[in-house]
Protein backbone atom coordinates (compact mmCIF):
# COMPACT_ATOMS: atom_id res chain seq x y z
CA UNK A 1 0.00 0.00 0.00
CA UNK A 2 1.03 3.50 -0.35
CA UNK A 3 1.47 5.57 2.46
CA UNK A 4 3.55 9.00 3.76
CA UNK A 5 6.93 7.82 5.70
CA UNK A 6 9.46 9.12 7.49
CA UNK A 7 12.93 7.06 8.79
CA UNK A 8 14.30 10.40 10.62
CA UNK A 9 13.48 13.04 12.78
CA UNK A 10 13.26 16.48 11.17
CA UNK A 11 11.30 18.87 8.26
CA UNK A 12 8.48 18.44 6.49
CA UNK A 13 11.43 17.38 3.61
CA UNK A 14 11.91 13.96 5.80
CA UNK A 15 8.45 12.96 4.59
CA UNK A 16 8.17 10.62 1.53
CA UNK A 17 5.76 8.65 -0.14
CA UNK A 18 6.69 4.99 -0.24
CA UNK A 19 5.31 1.15 -0.45
CA UNK A 20 5.06 -0.50 2.52
CA UNK A 21 2.80 -4.00 4.00
CA UNK A 22 -0.68 -3.44 4.27
CA UNK A 23 -1.12 -3.83 8.32
CA UNK A 24 -2.30 -7.28 9.49
CA UNK A 25 -6.38 -7.62 11.34
CA UNK A 26 -6.12 -9.64 14.35
CA UNK A 27 -8.98 -10.26 16.61
CA UNK A 28 -10.70 -7.28 18.43
CA UNK A 29 -9.07 -5.01 15.49
CA UNK A 30 -10.88 -3.65 12.65
CA UNK A 31 -8.77 -2.83 9.08
CA UNK A 32 -10.07 0.44 7.52
CA UNK A 33 -9.27 1.48 4.09
CA UNK A 34 -8.59 5.47 5.14
CA UNK A 35 -10.02 7.61 2.12
CA UNK A 36 -9.24 11.37 4.22
CA UNK A 37 -6.78 12.01 6.70
CA UNK A 38 -5.24 15.23 8.05
CA UNK A 39 -2.25 16.52 8.60
CA UNK A 40 -2.05 18.52 12.50
CA UNK A 41 0.12 20.02 15.22
CA UNK A 42 0.50 16.45 16.91
CA UNK A 43 2.03 15.06 13.19
CA UNK A 44 4.41 18.09 12.81
CA UNK A 45 5.92 17.46 16.75
CA UNK A 46 5.74 13.86 16.35
CA UNK A 47 7.56 14.46 12.65
CA UNK A 48 10.29 16.70 14.05
CA UNK A 49 10.42 15.50 17.52
CA UNK A 50 9.95 18.83 19.13
CA UNK A 51 9.88 18.89 21.89
CA UNK A 52 12.99 16.83 22.56
CA UNK A 53 10.85 14.95 25.30
CA UNK A 54 9.19 13.01 22.98
CA UNK A 55 12.07 10.95 22.00
CA UNK A 56 11.76 8.87 25.21
CA UNK A 57 7.97 8.04 24.09
CA UNK A 58 8.92 7.48 19.97
CA UNK A 59 12.44 6.31 19.50
CA UNK A 60 15.49 8.11 21.13
CA UNK A 61 17.95 8.21 17.59
CA UNK A 62 15.45 7.13 15.46
CA UNK A 63 11.14 7.43 15.34
CA UNK A 64 10.21 3.92 16.03
CA UNK A 65 6.61 4.93 13.95
CA UNK A 66 7.80 5.61 10.25
CA UNK A 67 3.94 6.11 9.23
CA UNK A 68 2.29 9.29 10.90
CA UNK A 69 -1.62 10.62 10.70
CA UNK A 70 -3.99 10.47 13.67
CA UNK A 71 -7.38 11.08 12.32
CA UNK A 72 -8.83 9.74 9.62
CA UNK A 73 -12.27 8.77 7.47
CA UNK A 74 -12.62 5.29 5.09
CA UNK A 75 -14.49 2.01 4.63
CA UNK A 76 -14.22 -0.81 7.05
CA UNK A 77 -12.73 -3.18 4.97
CA UNK A 78 -12.02 -6.17 7.41
CA UNK A 79 -12.38 -7.05 11.10
CA UNK A 80 -10.89 -9.46 13.64
CA UNK A 81 -12.53 -11.94 15.82
CA UNK A 82 -15.01 -10.56 18.08
CA UNK A 83 -15.74 -7.36 16.72
CA UNK A 84 -19.25 -6.86 16.46
CA UNK A 85 -20.06 -2.82 16.21
CA UNK A 86 -18.59 -3.09 13.22
CA UNK A 87 -18.35 -4.71 9.84
CA UNK A 88 -16.93 -4.42 5.90
CA UNK A 89 -18.15 -1.58 3.87
CA UNK A 90 -18.95 0.70 7.33
CA UNK A 91 -18.18 4.42 6.70
CA UNK A 92 -15.79 5.27 9.81
CA UNK A 93 -13.85 8.35 11.21
CA UNK A 94 -11.75 8.07 14.11
CA UNK A 95 -8.68 9.28 15.87
CA UNK A 96 -5.44 6.38 16.29
CA UNK A 97 -3.16 7.93 18.86
CA UNK A 98 -1.15 7.11 19.95
CA UNK A 99 -0.77 3.96 17.10
CA UNK A 100 -0.85 6.57 14.09
CA UNK A 101 -0.88 5.48 10.85
CA UNK A 102 -3.42 7.27 8.77
CA UNK A 103 -1.32 8.73 6.40
CA UNK A 104 -1.77 5.61 4.52
CA UNK A 105 -4.10 3.79 2.63
CA UNK A 106 -4.82 1.08 4.73
CA UNK A 107 -4.92 1.71 8.59
CA UNK A 108 -6.00 -1.07 11.73
CA UNK A 109 -7.45 0.72 15.24
CA UNK A 110 -8.76 -1.88 17.92
CA UNK A 111 -13.14 -2.02 17.76
CA UNK A 112 -13.01 -0.48 21.21
CA UNK A 113 -10.61 2.22 20.00
CA UNK A 114 -12.06 5.83 19.22
CA UNK A 115 -14.09 4.97 16.23
CA UNK A 116 -17.61 5.45 15.15
CA UNK A 117 -19.82 5.81 11.95
CA UNK A 118 -19.81 9.38 9.58
CA UNK A 119 -22.98 10.55 9.84
CA UNK A 120 -25.48 10.65 7.09
CA UNK A 121 -24.43 13.03 4.41
CA UNK A 122 -20.85 13.46 5.50
CA UNK A 123 -18.14 12.85 2.87
CA UNK A 124 -14.58 11.42 3.77
CA UNK A 125 -13.32 14.83 3.72
CA UNK A 126 -15.68 16.40 5.95
CA UNK A 127 -15.39 13.56 8.23
CA UNK A 128 -11.67 13.03 9.07
CA UNK A 129 -11.37 16.20 10.58
CA UNK A 130 -13.52 15.89 13.59
CA UNK A 131 -11.38 14.30 16.24
CA UNK A 132 -8.02 15.83 17.09
CA UNK A 133 -8.64 19.35 17.69
CA UNK A 134 -11.80 18.89 18.59
CA UNK A 135 -11.32 16.56 21.33
CA UNK A 136 -9.01 18.67 22.89
CA UNK A 137 -10.70 21.31 22.90
CA UNK A 138 -13.31 18.77 24.55
CA UNK A 139 -11.25 18.06 27.19
CA UNK A 140 -9.82 21.89 28.23
CA UNK A 141 -13.62 22.68 28.51
CA UNK A 142 -14.26 19.47 30.71
CA UNK A 143 -11.37 19.89 33.32
CA UNK A 144 -12.72 23.60 33.73
CA UNK A 145 -16.27 22.61 34.40
CA UNK A 146 -17.61 25.11 31.67
CA UNK A 147 -21.36 25.89 32.66
CA UNK A 148 -24.29 27.58 31.06
CA UNK A 149 -24.05 30.70 31.70
CA UNK A 150 -20.27 31.50 32.26
CA UNK A 151 -18.17 34.00 30.27
CA UNK A 152 -15.17 32.20 28.47
CA UNK A 153 -12.27 33.73 26.04
CA UNK A 154 -10.47 31.87 23.60
CA UNK A 155 -7.22 33.17 22.32
CA UNK A 156 -5.95 31.30 19.24
CA UNK A 157 -10.24 30.85 18.21
CA UNK A 158 -9.65 29.88 14.71
CA UNK A 159 -6.90 26.90 14.51
CA UNK A 160 -8.19 23.51 14.95
CA UNK A 161 -8.76 23.20 18.72
CA UNK A 162 -9.68 26.88 18.90
CA UNK A 163 -12.60 26.65 16.11
CA UNK A 164 -14.03 23.45 17.64
CA UNK A 165 -13.74 25.17 21.44
CA UNK A 166 -16.02 28.03 20.16
CA UNK A 167 -18.65 25.58 19.16
CA UNK A 168 -18.33 23.23 22.19
CA UNK A 169 -19.21 25.91 24.30
CA UNK A 170 -21.84 27.56 22.78
CA UNK A 171 -23.51 24.16 23.04
CA UNK A 172 -22.80 24.15 26.85
CA UNK A 173 -24.47 27.93 26.80
CA UNK A 174 -21.38 29.49 27.67
CA UNK A 175 -20.94 33.42 26.85
CA UNK A 176 -17.88 33.30 24.48
CA UNK A 177 -15.24 35.78 23.31
CA UNK A 178 -13.15 34.79 20.68
CA UNK A 179 -9.74 36.46 20.22
CA UNK A 180 -8.51 36.09 16.63
CA UNK A 181 -6.94 38.24 13.86
CA UNK A 182 -8.96 40.52 11.65
CA UNK A 183 -9.54 38.51 8.50
CA UNK A 184 -11.26 35.73 10.54
CA UNK A 185 -13.43 37.75 12.23
CA UNK A 186 -16.60 36.55 10.37
CA UNK A 187 -15.66 33.53 10.44
CA UNK A 188 -15.34 33.55 14.66
CA UNK A 189 -18.47 34.79 14.68
CA UNK A 190 -20.62 32.08 12.32
CA UNK A 191 -19.17 29.69 14.96
CA UNK A 192 -20.76 31.57 17.53
CA UNK A 193 -18.78 33.49 19.15
CA UNK A 194 -20.67 36.91 21.09
CA UNK A 195 -17.74 39.04 21.12
CA UNK A 196 -14.55 39.08 19.11
CA UNK A 197 -11.38 40.60 19.80
CA UNK A 198 -8.68 41.29 16.92
CA UNK A 199 -5.60 40.43 18.77
CA UNK A 200 -3.43 42.53 15.58
CA UNK A 201 -5.52 45.96 16.32
CA UNK A 202 -5.38 45.46 20.42
CA UNK A 203 -4.11 43.86 23.34
CA UNK A 204 -6.32 41.56 24.25
CA UNK A 205 -5.18 40.69 27.39
CA UNK A 206 -6.44 44.50 28.77
CA UNK A 207 -9.94 43.70 28.31
CA UNK A 208 -11.71 44.86 31.08
CA UNK A 209 -14.15 42.07 31.25
CA UNK A 210 -13.61 39.02 33.73
CA UNK A 211 -13.72 35.60 32.79
CA UNK A 212 -14.34 32.33 34.28
CA UNK A 213 -12.32 30.70 31.88
CA UNK A 214 -9.45 31.62 29.49
CA UNK A 215 -8.49 29.34 27.05
CA UNK A 216 -5.32 29.26 25.42
CA UNK A 217 -6.36 26.99 22.11
CA UNK A 218 -2.11 27.77 21.03
CA UNK A 219 -0.33 27.93 23.24
CA UNK A 220 1.67 31.10 22.90
CA UNK A 221 0.13 33.20 25.95
CA UNK A 222 1.26 32.78 29.74
CA UNK A 223 -0.85 32.57 32.89
CA UNK A 224 0.94 35.65 34.02
CA UNK A 225 -0.13 37.68 30.50
CA UNK A 226 -3.73 36.17 31.28
CA UNK A 227 -4.21 36.64 34.78
CA UNK A 228 -5.88 40.07 35.62
CA UNK A 229 -8.49 38.83 32.65
CA UNK A 230 -9.94 36.01 35.39
CA UNK A 231 -12.54 36.42 37.91
CA UNK A 232 -11.11 35.55 41.62
CA UNK A 233 -11.90 31.77 41.05
CA UNK A 234 -11.26 31.29 37.33
CA UNK A 235 -9.45 29.56 35.21
CA UNK A 236 -6.27 29.48 32.64
CA UNK A 237 -6.52 26.81 30.40
CA UNK A 238 -3.56 26.13 28.03
CA UNK A 239 -2.72 23.28 24.85
CA UNK A 240 0.49 23.47 25.36
CA UNK A 241 3.18 23.43 28.47
CA UNK A 242 4.15 26.97 28.01
CA UNK A 243 7.19 28.39 26.79
CA UNK A 244 9.26 27.62 30.06
CA UNK A 245 7.39 24.10 30.51
CA UNK A 246 5.36 26.20 33.25
CA UNK A 247 1.70 24.82 33.04
CA UNK A 248 2.14 21.67 34.35
CA UNK A 249 3.84 22.89 37.34
CA UNK A 250 1.46 25.93 37.70
CA UNK A 251 -1.44 22.97 37.39
CA UNK A 252 0.23 21.87 41.06
CA UNK A 253 1.05 25.25 42.78
CA UNK A 254 -1.83 27.64 41.54
CA UNK A 255 -4.86 25.57 43.78
CA UNK A 256 -2.80 25.95 46.81
CA UNK A 257 -3.79 30.11 46.50
CA UNK A 258 -7.45 28.81 46.70
CA UNK A 259 -7.57 31.88 44.02
CA UNK A 260 -7.31 31.92 40.62
CA UNK A 261 -6.02 28.47 38.99
CA UNK A 262 -4.00 27.05 36.07
CA UNK A 263 -5.43 23.43 34.72
CA UNK A 264 -2.97 21.31 32.10
CA UNK A 265 -5.28 18.57 31.43
CA UNK A 266 -4.72 14.94 29.94
CA UNK A 267 -6.78 14.65 27.13
CA UNK A 268 -8.77 11.44 26.88
CA UNK A 269 -10.04 9.20 24.13
CA UNK A 270 -11.93 6.92 23.36
CA UNK A 271 -15.22 5.27 21.49
CA UNK A 272 -17.34 7.48 23.46
CA UNK A 273 -15.52 10.52 22.27
CA UNK A 274 -16.11 9.54 18.62
CA UNK A 275 -19.74 8.72 19.26
CA UNK A 276 -20.15 12.01 20.86
CA UNK A 277 -18.52 14.08 17.90
CA UNK A 278 -20.83 12.13 16.01
CA UNK A 279 -24.26 12.98 17.73
CA UNK A 280 -22.76 16.80 17.68
CA UNK A 281 -22.41 17.08 13.99
CA UNK A 282 -25.71 15.36 12.78
CA UNK A 283 -27.37 17.98 15.06
CA UNK A 284 -25.36 20.99 13.73
CA UNK A 285 -23.73 21.87 17.09
CA UNK A 286 -20.26 21.27 15.68
CA UNK A 287 -18.74 20.64 12.02
CA UNK A 288 -14.83 20.97 11.61
CA UNK A 289 -13.35 24.15 9.90
CA UNK A 290 -11.81 23.28 6.78
CA UNK A 291 -8.92 25.65 5.63
CA UNK A 292 -7.03 23.62 2.79
CA UNK A 293 -7.31 20.27 0.66
CA UNK A 294 -3.98 18.18 -0.21
CA UNK A 295 -3.70 14.60 -1.87
CA UNK A 296 -1.72 12.46 -0.21
CA UNK A 297 1.14 12.98 -2.87
CA UNK A 298 1.75 16.22 -1.46
CA UNK A 299 1.51 16.13 1.90
CA UNK A 300 5.46 17.48 2.54
CA UNK A 301 3.54 20.87 1.04
CA UNK A 302 0.61 20.45 3.39
CA UNK A 303 3.34 19.76 5.98
CA UNK A 304 4.98 23.18 5.55
CA UNK A 305 1.96 25.07 5.47
CA UNK A 306 0.55 23.55 8.87
CA UNK A 307 3.99 25.03 10.08
CA UNK A 308 3.15 28.59 9.29
CA UNK A 309 0.86 29.00 11.77
CA UNK A 310 -1.48 30.68 9.80
CA UNK A 311 -3.64 27.85 8.94
CA UNK A 312 -7.40 27.72 9.84
CA UNK A 313 -9.23 24.60 11.52
CA UNK A 314 -8.13 21.60 9.62
CA UNK A 315 -6.24 21.09 6.89
CA UNK A 316 -7.59 17.78 5.10
CA UNK A 317 -5.36 15.32 2.78
CA UNK A 318 -6.92 12.53 0.40
CA UNK A 319 -5.66 9.47 0.22
CA UNK A 320 -6.28 7.59 -3.02
CA UNK A 321 -9.34 7.58 -5.00
CA UNK A 322 -11.61 9.92 -2.52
Amino acid sequence: MEAAVRARYGPPEVVSIAEVEKPVVKDGDVLVNVRATTVNRTDCAMRAAQPFLWRFFTGLVRPRIPVLGTEFAGDVEAVGGGVTAFKPGDKVFGYNDPIFGAHAEYLVIPHSGTLALIPDGLTYEEAAPSTEGAHYALSLIRSAKVRDGQDVLVYGATGAIGSAAVQLLKHLGANVTAVCGTKHLDLVGRLGADKTVDYTATDFTVDEQKYDVVIDAVGKSTFGRCRRLLKPRGSYIASDVGPMWQNPVLTLVTPLSGGRRVRFPLPKHDAEMARHFRELIETGAFKPVIDRHYPLAEIVDAYRYVETGQKTGNVVITVGGS
